[in-house]
């Protein structure tokens, strides 16, 4: 196993509100004088865990993590159907983390995290790259329709048993038609479409070593996750078809490092390939080995990138 930074606890947190009626959990750990960097959680709706920050050096770093809209301890919650999703969208994110930033003093920030974090890592870099000191990104994913359409349908043909008791009755966009199941008034629609849709990630993810399958309750957390995704997805994240790809070129002043598993059914390798390409001087790294979820070479190339863009640049960012 690869040993990461002892845990640690946030030296401040706090409720950023962001508008709309939404308040977005923050906290920020390590060194307040360190160089900043900022965590994006993946999902979208998954929520930030305390082992996030054992991936930053407590003595150089003034890292940043925070719940997007809807999920983890951000208000109001994704869970209650009550909760308007109007006003959660990839453009809602992108204008939310530049409020932290702002709130928080920071004037340049190193930007990490995998999976739907890519996404929304990219989506802010290409937005706003001159507060972007760095980009480390693992599990590559861009939330393209052809993305989403292998995710929840592609897929299917390794798991035809598994994928045709998630399509069920359902016909059409699978994606759109869980969406709606989500904002079906009645509790038991929603929480049965909420398992459905969580049996379905943990099978793709099932042939990856450690994989485990969700086989407890349904709660406020794989509520909010499935509300969020099928928001999300049924949408393609608000984004032009390959836009995020399309535009890397802005980041051609932004050191990357891209770090993806071969065996990677969820995001297939072809996108971390296409976005290296796209982006002058990012450098992509695949384990052979790996999947989707972390693994120990995934991990250290991850830390060893950290490690060496800890000391680039500035160090408080301002």
């Amino acid at each position: 196993m690869i040993d990461l930074y002892p845990p640690a606890e946030p030296y401040d947190k706090g409720l950023l509100d962001v508008g709309d009626g939404n308040f977005v959990y923050w906290e920020t750990c390590g060194n307040p004088d360190g160089k900043p960097a900022v965590m994006l959680h993946g999902g979208p709706g998954q929520g930030c865990t305390p082992g996030m920050r054992r991936m930053f050096d407590p003595a150089r770093y003034r890292a940043v993590l925070f719940d997007q809209r809807g999920c983890g301890r951000s208000t109001p919650h994704a869970s209650d159907p009550a909760t308007d999703m109007r006003h959660n969208t990839t453009h809602h994110l992108v204008a939310d983390m530049e409020r932290l930033r702002e709130h928080l003093g920071i004037e340049r920030w190193l930007v990490t995290g995998g999976s739907w974090g890519t996404t929304l890592a990219l989506a802010y870099a290409e937005r706003f790259p001159e507060r972007v000191t760095e980009i480390v990104v693992s599990a590559i994913s861009t939330t393209r329709p052809s993305e989403i359409d292998w995710l929840y349908r592609g897929a299917g043909r390794f798991f035809p048993e598994e994928w045709a008791r998630f399509r069920g009755d359902l016909s059409g966009d699978l994606v759109a038609a869980y969406a709606r199941l989500m904002e079906d008034p009645d509790p038991h629609v929603r929480t049965e479409a909420a398992r459905s849709w969580c049996a379905w990630e943990d099978t793709v993810l099932s042939l990856e070593p450690g994989a485990t399958v969700h086989n407890g309750p349904i709660g406020d957390w794989e509520l909010a996750f499935a509300r969020i995704v099928t928001h999300y997805y049924s949408h393609a994240g608000w984004l032009d078809p390959g836009a995020l790809i399309r535009d890397a070129v802005l980041l051609r002043d932004i050191p990357g490092v891209l770090i993806h598993g071969r065996r990677d059914l969820s995001c297939p390798v072809d996108t971390a390939w296409e976005l290296a390409r796209a982006w002058p001087g990012a450098e992509l790294l695949i384990d052979d080995g790996s999947g989707h979820r972390s693994s120990d070479v995934k991990r250290a190339w991850k830390l060893a990138a950290l490690d060496r863009f800890a000391s680039r640049g500035s160090a408080s960012g301002k």
